[in-house]
């Protein structure tokens, strides 16, 4: 019996195995020739839908299909008949005859094929059709781009361009949000089914064609008309794929839309509500033009999660918006609504937007003709911070009342802040405020007009931007105490600066917007030029330079102008301590209220006042002893002496000879206090005047 020959079983088998490919394989094979023009096909190719293969024998490989690209694939399969370099699993689009008006995506490996002596015989060329698969990954795709970029912000309009960002092309040919006008504001959003009449706001539009048409521009506030699948989808929050026939009987209804839609040539419309909780937040709505393909049940779904992550972002926006604008409400009532001056400094307010509700500043009216500017800056956002602003801002003009120095009363203050820190940390463990610090920087600086300088201290690193009557500018070298409300006993440090008639203090909350005012700013370096026209003109100037990293709407500012003291406006003696100093203080002032015009009674009661302050430091003080008369919008009284004895008011009684003196002052005057200073005590009363009639 004849042995059978292995090389002719191989062939035979070979020869087998290619006809079972060609007659039963499930994927598309080709065999093309040098010039890629079909030698075989087999039975499963998507081609042969309708002819047969020996009709595809001889016809170029582009005129199977209606290819995308069909010049790049010729081009591919060229370098695999050069090279010998296969071609593995290339993504090809085309359309089936069968199916032409959707694109279809294929698999396709190509191999030359070579004779045993080398030459060139063709191309092997297999696909396989990953429709299904590639739309599953380009959903995928958008779905994670819309996790990715939309909500990156807190404002629900830019979280609308944000959708459409990340949805046009890829997912859209155009998209359209449009959100409850009243959720823009920050209030509730209503229950469905949306009340008719409801305005919403078209926040973004994106389409990948340019200069699409527009049924309405962006920002505009409009009431849906009804019935569409608009407003449907906001009765049931249920999605709605809607092809865009010419004829669907809601077209009327909403002519603007209907031409937008006809002038795009969209043909498929996926219209899906924004709900949360049963509360409509707004619409999306979706379209496919031209050749695109139509919404399908996959799209849809996807749709409804990329609304669902869209609408929760848009909320998150809301309550931000809205916990903003109470802030920003109570950072308002807080804030004084215009600077306290005297005629010697006078000051002006940037506007604050309540970007940072922590931020505030101030201007006390102090004995003396003396003023105070603070500002300050408290840790964290929202409520919680402007209602820390509002406690500590309290805090410094009750502290301010009792004239103490600024160091001194820093060092109050920051005992205060421990306190409020200590009463956050023992919150229950639930409450979320427990795990924010609270702390803060102040500015509290003294301007006295009758020296020419300022006394400041600083808790954190906050200082002035001194600009000089030459236009040197300058930030005094301020100590930097420890920050309000932080662990540690540091002490804080007062420094003295002049500041000549003519000066401008700038003070800020924001450390960095005082080193660019310092640094860069030319209209600061101009403001002796501003010296004659209101200091709010400076102020605005000094805003249209600032760059958008360091507006002034994120910072607390005090601009503070000086002005000479009018040397007639106040008048100084030292007196003898003894006796006698009682009938000098009183002639002198007597003399001094008849000069300024002072009515009779107010100048009476004012030698009252002097007599009774002189005869207290001449008897319980300590020399030197001065008299000081200043005609400000007030009339103030102040006697200083080198003794540390404090006075105080006391109910004499009807047998005693004295004790009545400070109680009668008081009686007589407006107002009175105490302030000490390095050297001894100042007692001083202040009394009103009729207003000066320019």
């Amino acid at each position: 019996m004849a042995q059978a020959d292995p090389r002719r079983h191989e062939d035979e088998t070979a020869a087998s195995m290619l006809e079972a490919l060609f007659a039963d394989a499930p994927i598309g094979l080709y065999l093309l020739d040098p010039q890629l023009r079909v030698v075989r096909v087999n039975t499963a190719t998507p081609a042969l839908q309708d002819p047969a293969a020996s009709d595809l024998a001889g016809r170029a490989v582009r005129d199977l299909y209606d290819m995308v690209d069909a010049e790049a694939l010729e081009r591919r399969l060229r370098e695999v008949l050069d090279t010998g370099v296969p071609l593995r699993e290339r993504i090809v689009q085309a359309r089936l005859r069968s199916d032409p008006g959707r694109a279809h995506h294929f698999e396709v490996t190509a191999l030359r094929l070579d004779n045993p002596d080398g030459a060139v015989l063709g191309v092997a060329v297999t696909a396989v059709d990953v429709t299904e698969r590639e739309r599953s990954r380009a959903r995928a795709r958008v779905l994670d781009a819309v996790r990715r970029r939309v909500g990156r912000t807190q404002d629900p309009v830019v979280t609308g361009e944000e959708f459409v960002g990340a949805v046009v092309p890829g997912f859209a040919d155009i998209a359209v949000v449009e959100v409850v006008d009243a959720v823009i504001r920050g209030d509730e959003p209503p229950l469905a089914p949306l009340p008719p009449g409801t305005p919403l706001m078209r926040t973004s539009f994106r389409s990948s064609r340019p200069c699409p048409p527009q049924a309405h521009p962006v920002g505009d506030v409009r009431r849906l008309p009804s019935p569409t699948p608009f407003t449907q989808a906001l009765t049931d929050l249920r999605p709605r794929v809607v092809p865009l026939h010419a004829d669907e009987p809601w077209m009327p209804v909403d002519a603007p839309r209907t031409d937008a839609m006809r002038s795009s040539r969209s043909h498929s419309l996926l219209v899906v509500p924004m709900a949360l909780r049963d509360a409509a937040l707004g619409l999306i709505s979706l379209y496919r033009t031209e050749e695109s393909p139509p919404f399908d049940d996959h799209d849809r779904r996807l749709a409804v999660e990329l609304a669902a992550h869209t609408a929760l972002c848009v909320d998150n926006a809301r309550r931000y918006v809205r916990e903003h604008t109470l802030a920003a409400m109570v950072q308002r009532r807080l804030l004084p609504r215009s600077p306290e001056t005297h005629a010697s400094l006078e000051t002006a307010y940037l506007s604050v937007t309540g970007a940072d509700p922590g931020a505030w500043y101030d201007t006390i009216a102090l004995s003396g003709a003396r003023t105070a500017l603070v500002v300050g800056n408290v840790s964290g956002r929202g409520l919680e911070a402007a209602a820390a602003m509002g406690q500590l801002r309290t805090v410094v003009r009750a502290l301010a009342a009792f004239d103490l120095a600024p160091d001194e009363l820093l060092a109050r203050l920051h005992d205060t802040a421990a306190g409020l820190a200590s009463e956050r940390a023992r919150l229950p463990v639930g409450d979320p405020l427990r795990r924010e610090r609270l702390d803060a920087d102040c500015a509290y600086a003294v301007h006295e007009p009758l020296t020419g300088t300022c006394v400041m201290a600083a808790a954190g690193r906050l200082a002035p931007v001194v600009v000089r009557p030459d236009r040197t500018v300058t930030v005094p070298d301020t100590p930097s105490g420890p920050r309000l409300g932080t662990a540690g006993d540091s002490p804080f440090a007062a420094v003295t600066f002049s500041v000549p008639h003519g000066s401008l203090l700038v003070f800020t909350s924001n450390p960095a917007l005082t080193a660019y005012l310092a640094e860069h700013s030319q209209p600061l370096r101009a403001a002796p030029d501003f010296d004659d026209r209101p200091l709010q003109e400076l102020c605005d100037t000094l805003v249209y330079e600032l760059p958008d990293s360091l507006g002034a709407g994120d910072a607390a500012v005090i601009v503070a102008r000086t002005r000479s003291f009018a040397a007639g406006e106040f008048a100084t003696w030292r007196l003898d301590p003894d006796p006698t100093a009682v009938a000098v203080a009183r002639g002198r002032a007597r003399r001094q209220l008849t000069a300024w015009n002072i009515d009779e009674e107010t100048a009476f009661h004012t030698q009252v006042i002097v007599s009774e302050l002189v005869t207290n430091a001449v008897r319980y003080g300590a020399p030197p002893i001065e008299l000081r008369l200043i005609h400000d919008r007030t009339l103030t009284c102040e006697v200083s002496d080198s003794g540390s004895a404090a006075p105080h008011l006391r109910y004499a009684r009807t047998a005693d000879e004295g004790g009545r003196g400070l109680f009668i002052a008081a009686q007589l005057a407006q107002s009175w206090g105490t302030r000490y200073t390095p050297d001894g005590k100042t007692v001083w009363t202040e009394q009103a005047l009729p207003a000066r009639q320019d």
